[in-house]
């Protein structure tokens, strides 16, 4: 049987009618939601023709660009502009602010975390603005206030014992691996939100003492970590933040302060690889400075590691410079053997720091210094971390087009895609569009062409 045709929307005659008083233009009034945007710290690109399609098509932009849009054409009227002026009363949904909370009181967090959980995976979830860098201000500046809580201690519902937590740590461990080997896009990575919701959810509803508490509470930040790098390796940012946002408040119920210090890194390196790469120096520094007396070296190494490539993005070598150095001077300190190392901090070692270093200095255009710290790097198996492999061919491919050697780039870069054909991940396939922007110069090449057309055709890339 046929679906029936969908109904076109009626044109928003109201938003048509309040733009043509305010005398504004399409595109003047695009440009400003988008600067009101970055201001805000939000991603956005509406054009004249987005305005258009609001007007004659009756479509209705995410969250909160509808507020954005009632505030610009207001400074065009000289007064406040409501929702329900321009046709959009209903645009704020219940989504637009679940996850994004950090309460003060735990008993709060659990809720707004299970509320979270619950609406995450729903197939009409709209989690609203996209990535905004400004909605992490409030739980950045409540953890580097208090990162622990008091006591974590709950009489609820059914006892919680080791054995729960054996089996939140087993599934983190699991989805750790899965997500090395085949991206965030695999089904067994993105099982995680299942087991938040339909496991650590109900957990943190129970019985438990104060020690058992606080390793609850840890395990399931990092699970919330995990299920938020996975949403950030297939480019959902906005579930990605509110997932990390959720983790760092569980980190600190937990009072695991050195647990919070990595997800506030990894909160940093979102803003960073979203363009917000001051605010990640800032973030990073954070994240270093409030857990240095009580943080492992090697976590702590990390953390300037994150704040390193910052820098780098921000077009700072000296101070990215520095930053990498401390955070090898940090890996130095470390001690494999010691007992004290939580497993979630395991992968970073002399290696991957090297391997990250050729991104840094990539990213400041010295393919000398990036060809130098790749020759540092040991070889990682393509079987256990097929997408860190696929990418650091990548970048070390940029860095040779970056020294003029051509032929080096595209091998490297074809090498590239022959392991990133094997994983699901948006952040591995940016890193093969940057490559494919610094071949520019060779566009006429028959050798480039034809890369560019197997990227488009193996990966979905457009250069």
């Amino acid at each position: 049987m046929a679906s029936a045709p969908r109904r076109p929307r009626p044109p928003n005659a109201d938003l048509a009618r309040l733009i043509e008083a305010s005398g504004a233009s399409h595109k003047s009034l695009a440009l400003r939601v988008n600067q009101l945007a970055r201001a805000a710290g939000i991603e956005t690109d509406y054009s004249h023709t987005s305005v258009a399609n609001w007007c004659r098509r009756g479509m209705t932009p995410k969250w909160p660009a509808p507020r954005l849009l009632a505030q610009a054409i207001g400074e065009r009227l000289a007064r406040p502009v409501k929702l329900n002026e321009i046709g959009m009363g209903e645009a704020q949904t219940t989504d637009a602010d679940v996850g994004l909370g950090f309460p003060r009181d735990p008993a709060d967090a659990v809720r707004v975390a299970t509320s979270f959980w619950s609406s995450v995976n729903r197939r009409d979830f709209m989690a609203g603005s996209g990535f905004a860098a400004s909605a992490f201000t409030t739980p950045v500046t409540r953890w580097l206030v208090t990162p622990a809580d008091e006591t974590a201690g709950h009489q609820g519902g059914g006892q919680v014992g080791r054995a729960d937590l054996d089996e939140l740590r087993g599934a983190a461990d699991e989805a750790r691996r899965w997500d090395s080997r085949y991206g965030g896009g695999n089904w067994k990575a993105n099982s995680v939100t299942d087991c938040l919701d339909h496991r650590a959810g109900p957990l943190l509803q129970g019985s438990f003492s104060d020690g058992i508490g606080r390793e609850l509470f840890s395990v399931t930040a990092e699970l919330s970590r995990l299920a938020g790098w996975t949403a950030f390796d297939v480019g959902r940012h906005d579930a990605a933040q509110r997932h990390f946002i959720q983790a760092l408040r569980l980190a600190r119920a937990g009072g695991d302060v050195q647990l919070g210090c990595y997800v506030l890194t990894t909160m940093a390196m979102q803003c960073l690889m979203r363009g917000f790469a001051s605010e990640a120096v800032d973030m990073a520094q954070g994240a270093f400075e409030r857990a240095k007396r009580l943080a492992v070296p090697r976590v702590l190494a990390f953390t300037k590691l994150i704040e390193a490539r910052a820098h780098a993005r921000d077009n700072d070598p000296r101070a990215a410079s520095r930053a990498l150095k401390a955070s090898e001077d940090l890996l130095g300190r470390a001690k494999d053997d010691s007992g004290d190392e939580p497993a979630w901090i395991d992968f970073y070692h002399h290696a991957r720091l090297s391997a990250d270093a050729a991104e840094v200095f990539r990213d400041l255009k010295n393919p000398k210094a990036a060809l130098d710290w790749n020759q540092q790097a040991s070889a990682m198996a393509p079987g256990v971390f097929t997408r860190s492999v696929g990418m650091r061919l990548a970048i070390v491919a940029t860095a040779h087009l970056q020294a003029r050697d051509l032929d080096h780039g595209l091998e490297l870069g074809n090498r590239s895609v022959d392991i990133l054909t094997r994983v699901q991940s948006s952040r591995a396939k940016d890193y093969v569009r940057e490559f494919n922007a610094a071949l520019a110069p060779w566009r006429r090449e028959p050798a480039v062409r034809e890369f560019l057309h197997r990227t488009r055709k193996d990966l979905g890339v457009v250069a």
